[in-house]
């Protein structure tokens, strides 16, 4: 490293990374994801988030948090942790998408090891090669990461390290451990595993997932009652951790953020992309992965010809808002085919009060989506920062979620994965 960039470090984080990173040891920073919380619920003054409007009234938040195209969980959440775009870190979907041809075939692996799926470095990398240590509850795109000291996975069974170790203490009943359950009962098992984290291990930096909010929003739509049902259980679970921290005695040296990784829209009627693609008589040398708001086309290698057919069974349809080819890519945050082969042909956005799906289409009982264009103001995320190092009544309009991972950094003393925090710079004591 030369002088320029070590003075520059030393500028922007008070210390040098090596000296500010033994300093964190005795910290901890703690990233909530509470997947689908919209922004737009925050401006609601009866939203029933009690702890999240205390964080808000004595800490810092953005009115918006723009995510990442598209606006997708895993690639949102691994911008959380790694401050770049899909073009850099390598998600697209939730999983990596695997892609064979003569025939075609595209398929999602959300199951291979984090060293395969993640192409740039993370915030736990750089924490664990810095001395600390480091957590994970129900993350995403993390499978077998050899950084997380201790990890309490989606799919967890009672042979994982922690939950042996949680059963062992008590803390949890080997039933507990249910990945058929309902997303509210994993919700409390992994709330169960953030406080017995906390209480028992006190990582410096605890990654933790919740998903009863997106579930609910994708059978219901968002908006009361379900949705605010879900909020009011997402904002206890919450309680539970920032009690932990208390009775932990951390409280003084405890930074929480707590942020969203998308919005939600409504959606009254479906597209169906079999009905669609059924016109072009490509057959299986056309297929399609709904995203909700977005669809993904890909066409065999070998009949690319025939993309501009595909477009155009598609411009007519009831219910499509735009379709991009390879020439927006750049400016959407997409990257190109010819550097990422998990990009499709054509990406294909809804109009609101439409979804893409793999059905029959049609209309049907109202239910929500996400997907749609990170500039949608209904994809707007949450972002809430409180405690160690925090200021207390900034109010920020809307920044990008570029800025978690790099803002997580200055607060753990370590170097950040990218340089980019101006866009947080206010909040910081």
């Amino acid at each position: 490293m030369n002088r320029a960039v070590l003075s520059l470090l030393v500028l922007i984080f008070g210390l040098t990374p090596v000296a500010r990173a033994q300093a964190a040891k005795d910290r901890m920073v703690v990233l909530i994801s509470l997947d689908g919380f919209p922004a737009y619920y925050l401006a609601d003054p009866k939203l029933p988030a009690p702890t999240l409007r205390q964080l808000i009234a004595t800490g810092s938040w953005a009115k918006e948090m723009q995510p990442v195209n598209p606006t997708w969980t895993w690639p949102n959440h691994t911008t959380f942790v790694t401050g770049v775009k899909p073009p850099d870190h390598g998600l697209l979907y939730n999983g990596t998408l695997i892609r064979k041809d003569d025939p075609l075939s595209v398929k999602i692996d959300p199951s291979i090891p984090k060293v395969q799926m993640v192409h740039s470095p993370t915030l736990y990398d750089i924490a664990h090669d810095a001395g600390l240590t480091t957590a994970q509850v129900d993350w995403v795109a993390i499978n077998d990461a050899p950084a997380i000291t201790w990890a309490f996975p989606e799919k967890a069974s009672s042979s994982d390290a922690l939950v042996k170790e949680m059963i062992e203490h008590r803390a949890l009943a080997a039933s507990d451990v249910d990945d058929k359950a309902t997303i509210v009962w994993r919700d409390q098992t992994w709330t169960k595993a953030g406080v017995y984290l906390i209480r028992e291990h006190r990582p410096n930096l605890l990654l933790f997932h919740l998903l009863t909010g997106d579930s609910t929003h994708h059978n219901y739509g968002p908006g009361p009652l379900a949705g605010y049902d879900a909020a009011a259980f997402l904002d206890s679970c919450v309680k539970q951790l920032v009690d932990a921290v208390k009775k932990a005695g951390m409280i003084e040296r405890t930074t929480f953020f707590v942020v969203s990784d998308h919005g939600f829209k409504k959606v009254d009627k479906q597209i169906s992309l079999k009905n669609v693609l059924a016109q072009t008589k490509l057959g299986a040398d056309a297929q399609a992965i709904p995203e909700g708001g977005s669809a993904m086309i890909y066409v065999s290698h070998h009949r690319r010809d025939l993309v501009d057919e595909v477009r155009k069974a598609f411009s007519g349809v009831e219910g499509v808002e735009h379709i991009a080819d390879e020439s927006e890519y750049a400016s959407l945050g997409f990257p190109l085919p010819s550097a990422d082969a998990q990009m499709p042909d054509l990406v294909i956005d809804a109009r609101a009060g439409y979804a893409f799906s793999n059905g029959t289409g049609g209309a049907g009982h109202t239910t929500g989506a996400h997907g749609y264009p990170n500039s949608d103001p209904e994809m707007q995320a949450i972002f809430i920062a409180n405690g160690y190092g925090i200021r207390s009544g900034v109010v920020l309009d809307r920044i990008p979620n570029t800025s978690v991972a790099p803002a997580l950094a200055r607060l753990l003393g370590i170097k950040p994965p990218t340089m980019d925090v101006s866009a947080l710079n206010s909040i910081f004591q």
